[in-house]
């Protein structure tokens, strides 16, 4: 079963989308594995997005993920990563795809709602960023027969 991080940044927690937003995953056949709302302070804010230091962006993406409360969740399932990506949608509102989060509740780059981990090295990274190995549950649920062959 794969994982991934999934942030409801905090554009999504101050209109009220956590729930609109956590039920698309669920609806897609995702499970929820672990889940914490959280305020994220500079210096783990520098630690996810490391990779981006140095860039003329990088400032005011410090600012906007510490500017207010985030939920972070690890999400898991079959192609997780690939089908969280794909139901967020393109990371511009405004080139993403009808029926995605970031289509339907977003309209700038800088105020995207949600993050979620690009690859399974990025996932197990960030997952470690948020939660310790015993916050994370392992489940099956009634249902996952009828979303998994």
């Amino acid at each position: 079963m794969e994982r991934t991080l999934v942030i409801l940044k905090p554009d999504a927690v101050q209109r009220g989308l956590i729930g609109p937003i956590l039920t698309r995953l669920e609806r897609r056949g995702l499970r929820l594995a672990a889940m914490k709302l959280m305020q994220i302070d500079r210096e783990l804010a520098a630690r996810h997005y490391a990779v981006h230091q140095g860039k003329p962006f990088y400032p005011g993406l410090i600012e906007y993920i510490t500017s207010g409360p985030v939920v972070v969740a690890v999400v898991e399932g079959r192609n997780a990563i690939a089908i969280v990506r794909s139901t967020m949608g393109a990371t511009n509102p405004a080139e993403a795809a009808p029926g995605t989060i970031r289509a339907d509740f977003g309209l700038e780059i800088g105020r995207n709602l949600v993050h979620g981990s690009d690859g399974q090295d990025t996932a197990a990274y960030e997952i470690s960023l948020y939660f310790r190995e015993d916050e994370i549950l392992s489940y099956e649920r009634a249902i996952d027969g009828w979303i998994n062959e």
